[in-house]
């Protein structure tokens, strides 16, 4: 299958300046020379390029202006820039070309076609990078953070996910891997030699050491896939109470209707906030009312409750002007067991509630007071999102963080197995019992880089990747 020459379109369908349709495999020279007629007239040769055989030879990492013409017929189909990029100085690692044409749906897809029609198959999503991960140009860490980068929201996401390609994660777990394995082969070679004078080592240092490496990442994850796939943050409350005024102040837009009316709101709506850099979808929520009369309100309560279930951390909004009514508590008993902020809203106005029936409201929640009409209290509740989203821990610019969700259970099933080992050793258990636990350990770690990926979890990783990357 990787044998094959797969071409497919680079960017995003639709209007736009250029597109790229992009060629990699053994015969990528060879179908562009189908396809590419160099110059400017219509039935040109190739000026811009040498002759070897009697064939038009591509120089690697040189630009050739030319067209592009459907193989049968000998059609125009657009004008267009070739970059051939000759292994193994490519992306794939394979030969690479990529043809810069018109950025409209109807040249993109003419162009591809008339590859296709060259010999080119139609590239399966991510099999680029797949071709570069088998080739060795990357592994799999890497790979994973070629997509995070490509669906980074915002300069945060796209930090971590540089960091990710340029492989500073894949270089800190093969550190580890590369000590497991040392201790892992002085076990092996105590059991396999057992008759010979095998000097005495300490196994118990290495591993502990591990342990705690492999546990300080492990502590990042949490932080690092909240700034990778942001939080989901559901607004509820009462009907009336200010949750659509909220959304729209945090967005800084007027996004929701607003009106004096209680139950203006009748579905979920979802915004994307840039909270200090980590993407914060917004849901505002139906009011849920105690006893909704009205079909429709109750299919929004539904609604409501669906969203509180989705939710990351929920900001619960009552009217501080009023004193807590039936159902602000209801809001609170649906709640329950959720990350929470109580945001007591209308603070401008006269205050009815203390800060001690608020804070009793949502256990360990804290208490923001704002006035969504005035802007006031809207940084204080940020903060407040972001500190109990992240349990309070400040992150150095420069640490490491583990930001995917697979590496993190990667790295529990790793710590579980040194655990094990570890606790394996003092209990004075047979070393082939130690040393099984510990190349579980070695063999979790080689998932995050690629040595010991399956088939089954290649295939599932890069199925999630967009076609042509």
């Amino acid at each position: 299958m990787y044998e094959d020459t797969i071409a497919a379109i680079s960017t995003s369908l639709g209007e736009a300046g250029i597109g790229v349709v992009r060629i990699s495999g053994q015969q990528a020279t060879n179908v562009l020379r189908r396809v590419f007629s160099c110059g400017t007239g219509a039935s040109s040769s190739s000026p811009l390029s040498t002759i070897q055989g009697g064939e038009s030879f591509f120089e690697s990492h040189k630009v050739y202006y030319g067209r592009i013409v459907d193989p049968n017929t000998g059609d125009v189909v657009d004008e267009a820039l070739a970059f051939c990029m000759l292994a193994p100085r490519s992306y794939t690692r394979e030969d690479v070309v990529e043809i810069h044409c018109h950025g409209g749906p109807v040249p993109l897809q003419g162009v591809l076609l008339a590859t296709l029609q060259a010999g080119a198959r139609l590239a399966e999503p991510g099999e680029f990078t797949l071709r570069a991960y088998l080739n060795g140009r990357i592994d799999l860490a890497q790979a994973e953070a070629v997509a995070d980068v490509i669906r980074a929201r915002t300069e945060r996401g796209l930090d971590l996910a540089m960091k990710g390609l340029r492989g500073q994660l894949s270089g800190r777990v093969r550190e580890l891997r590369q000590q497991l394995l040392r201790q892992l082969a002085y076990l092996e070679a105590t059991i396999d030699f057992a008759e010979d004078d095998i000097p005495e080592e300490d196994v118990r240092a290495p591993l502990e050491d591990c342990l705690s490496a492999v546990g300080m990442l492990l502590d990042t994850a949490d932080q690092g896939i909240i700034c990778r796939q942001g939080l989901r943050v559901a607004i509820v409350g009462r009907p009336n109470v200010g949750k659509s005024s909220l959304l729209n102040a945090l967005l800084r837009s007027d996004r929701a209707i607003v009106t004096p009316l209680a139950g203006t709101t009748r579905d979920t709506l979802e915004e994307t906030a840039n909270f200090s850099g980590i993407p914060v979808c917004l849901m505002d929520t139906a009011g849920i009312a105690a006893e909704p009369l009205d079909p429709v309100e109750r299919l929004g309560i539904e609604r409501s409750r669906r969203a509180i279930e989705e939710a990351d951390l929920c900001l619960m909004v009552v009217d501080s002007s009023t004193p807590l009514q039936a159902e602000d508590r209801e809001v609170a008993l649906a709640i329950r067991g959720k990350p929470a902020v109580v945001v007591a809203n209308k603070a401008d106005l006269a205050v009815a509630l203390s800060s001690e029936q608020l804070e009793g409201l949502v256990s360990c929640a804290p208490v923001v007071w704002t006035s969504v009409s005035r802007a006031e209290g809207l940084d204080r509740l940020r903060d407040a999102v972001l500190q109990s989203a992240i349990s309070g821990r400040a992150v150095q610019s420069d640490e490491l963080l583990v930001s995917n969700p697979r590496h993190k259970e990667i790295l529990s099933r790793a710590l579980d197995h040194l655990r094990d080992a570890l606790s394996g050793h003092e209990s004075g258990l047979p070393v082939d019992c130690i040393a099984t636990d510990l190349r579980a350990s070695v063999d979790a770690l080689g998932e995050i880089t690629g040595e010991t990926a399956s088939e089954d979890l290649l295939e599932t990783i890069f199925s999630h990747f967009c076609v042509g990357k």
